[in-house]
């Protein structure tokens, strides 16, 4: 039986434009003698939907483009995600299905049963766990339809809060294994993690050997918002070996026959690790312009590391043409950081402006002058600067429709190193989840074929230079160590005293994590971040403003 996985990028709420990428992807199977096409985890109104479940016109909008797809099936069959009504009087209003579509109708439902509630994930909020597990008899073949989570009911225990053995008390697949399938579909919206890429892999893998069924996994690729899914789908075969793998971050179509479990194309998930992070960011920001009919993105260009990889990522999304900075240097302001700054600028050919702020700034001490009598200048004068820098942005992006772009990098906003309405301003945060280290591993790898970022930006100890020789290691401890306590602190939820018992310096320990704990207000008013690990701060990692831990 020949099968088609697409891979494709979504609209949440657009279901006009889904429906004819669906469509049109059925009748290219079709012309290709494919026997069944395979799409991804609720394709049809896009993936997360987050309350718009909650409104009943866009449930039946749903169903009935559900309905209009099924028409485009006829010899050939189908399979789509859509939410569907659970006529159930009790229990949740909605499931999360996966529709086989065939003969011009809807043949057969299968119901996500297992309803992640962790992380990103809220979906027990709108769906009621399906219940039953049965195979599909379709051609030669015994499907046995899995949506996302159902493969994942067995996760290693340092990947669960209190190291659980199992996360869920029910398995899909063992359920369905009696009924002897000879192939498992796993249709997923499964979002991006460079630290996740290889236990996705590893789960998925061991499934296909542990049942000694190929597996087939088709995941959505696009960016909403904070979420980014890589795509990466993957053919598995019985012996639980990938024998191929769609791109990663681009949409894709490929045929398999399901007797021959190959396509001999694993380069895109043997990528390097930076190389995904860089894909994914590019994927993150066009996709947030591009659909939410943005153009035009601005932000402040220091000569610093930061917002050079973050000006060098919005050019390879949105084009030079697309994208203005603006320098602000002050008096303390060094000349290499100005003259980097601009070589920058020219290099990647964008729009420059230049305002001097430190007259700005003066007159705002000028005017404060009478209440702030005899204090001596401190943080406050300091923030005086960053904030002018805001306020300055937020002009360009008023007067000229700009999306003002974020530029502080995860390390910074985990422990507070910015300027709430100042340098934390912005619309869109691009490397809010980049820990501060791996910002240089980007920033190495753009100038891999030719140096985009000047030498000196990447080499210069950073400084936010808001006064007379300022390091940022004045303040912070060295950021490789920082990093290091805050991956384990952050991504691996270990407590103080587990990161002290692995090595680390205790009074360093005790710190960091003060700090990260204080700042969570900061953090509570952060522009939405781009999410590329498995624990990034926003809807990813809830803790309380006000709390004494």
């Amino acid at each position: 039986m020949l099968i088609a996985l697409a891979q494709q990028n979504y609209i949440i709420g657009n279901f006009e434009y889904n429906c004819k990428k669906i469509v049109e992807a059925i009748e290219k199977a079709e012309k290709q003698n494919v026997d069944l096409i395979v799409f991804s985890e609720l394709s049809v109104c896009g993936y997360p939907p987050h309350d718009l479940l909650e409104d009943e016109y866009f449930v039946k909008k749903s169903l009935e483009c559900v309905k209009e797809i099924a028409l485009h099936c006829g010899k050939i069959a189908a399979i789509v995600g859509a939410p569907s009504v659970n006529t159930n009087p009790q229990g949740k209003g909605l499931f999360n299905t996966a529709f086989f579509l065939h003969d011009k109708k809807i043949i057969a439902q299968y119901h996500k049963a297992l309803l992640p509630t962790y992380d990103i994930f809220d979906e027990y909020r709108y769906f009621e766990p399906g219940s039953e597990f049965k195979v599909i008899e379709f051609r030669d073949e015994r499907i046995a339809i899995t949506i996302c989570e159902d493969l994942w009911d067995e996760i290693p225990d340092e990947s669960i809060p209190y190291k659980r053995a199992r996360m869920y008390n029910v398995s899909p697949m063992a359920e369905m294994a009696a009924q002897r399938p000879s192939l498992v579909v796993n249709i997923a919206a499964s979002p991006f993690s460079y630290s996740k890429i290889r236990l996705k892999q590893e789960i998925f893998c061991n499934h296909a050997k542990n049942y000694r069924l190929p597996l087939l996994y088709v995941n959505q690729i696009g960016a909403h918002t904070d979420l980014i899914f890589d795509g990466g789908s993957m053919v598995i075969d019985s012996k639980g070996h990938v024998a191929g793998a769609l791109n990663l971050f681009e949409e894709d179509f490929r045929i398999i026959d399901s007797k021959n479990i190959t396509l001999e194309d694993k380069r895109s998930i043997e990528k390097p690790e930076v190389e995904k992070m860089h894909d994914a960011l590019v994927l993150g920001i066009r996709d947030y312009f591009q659909k939410s009919g943005l153009k035009k993105a601005t932000l402040g260009l220091s000569g610093g590391i930061d917002s050079a990889v973050v000006l060098v990522l919005a050019v390879k999304a949105l084009g030079a043409e697309n994208v203005r900075v603006l320098l602000m240097p002050s008096k303390y302001s060094s000349g290499h950081s100005v003259g980097d700054a601009l070589k920058l600028a020219e290099n990647l050919g964008v729009q420059k402006d230049i305002i001097n702020i430190q007259s700005v700034v003066d007159s705002f001490k000028t005017s404060l002058s009478p209440i702030f009598a005899n204090l001596p200048e401190d943080i406050t004068e300091e923030n005086i600067q960053a904030r002018t820098r805001g306020v300055l942005l937020m002009a360009i992006s008023n007067k000229f429709g700009h999306i003002l772009l974020n530029t502080s990098n995860k390390s910074e906003i985990a422990v507070g190193y910015g300027t709430l309405y100042g340098d934390m301003n912005g619309g869109l945060s691009v490397i809010g989840d980049v820990y501060k280290s791996d910002v240089y591993k980007l920033a190495h790898f753009m100038n891999k074929d030719k140096d985009v970022i000047p030498q000196n930006i990447i080499d210069k100890a950073p400084s936010a230079e808001l006064r007379p020789d300022q390091k940022d290691s004045d303040s912070l401890p060295d950021y490789v160590l920082l990093d290091a306590i805050l991956f384990q602190y952050i991504e691996n939820r270990k407590c103080k005293k587990e990161i002290i018992d692995m090595g680390y310096d205790k009074a360093v320990v005790e710190k960091t994590i003060k700090m990260v704990n204080f700042n969570e207000y900061k953090r509570f008013q952060t522009p939405p971040i781009l999410r590329i690990s498995s624990k990034s701060f926003g809807f990813g990692r809830r803790m309380p403003i006000v709390a004494k831990y």
